[in-house]
């Protein structure tokens, strides 16, 4: 798999995070707001669905947050960490251009 350097950044910068966020407690985090700074830059979107396709042109049906790999809920959570945005929560049914496949 060939990583561009904005997604390699990206995706160091989540694993930093999570390892920061592992001793806290997760329970209490904020739920992110798609106007966040980071989550406009990155396109998140709470609902897949309204996914703006013309921006994002990496964006596949049935991609969410559920099924990548940052996404560190728990398997049928509504809503789970994201370390790309320091462990706030993200929908299960979101989705950002940082999504990576679960493998």
């Amino acid at each position: 798999m060939s990583l561009s350097r904005r997604r390699f950044m990206i995706l160091a910068a989540s694993v930093a995070s999570t390892t920061v966020f592992s001793t806290e407690s997760r329970a209490d985090a904020p739920v992110l707001a798609e106007n966040d700074p980071t989550a406009q830059a990155l396109g998140y979107k709470a609902d897949a669905s309204k996914v703006d396709k013309a921006r994002f042109p990496r964006f596949q049906n049935r991609q969410t947050c559920a099924n990548c790999q940052l996404y560190q809920g728990k398997p049928g959570s509504t809503m789970g960490p994201c370390p790309t945005y320091g462990g706030k929560l993200v929908n299960a049914k979101g989705w950002c251009n940082a999504y990576v496949k679960k493998t």
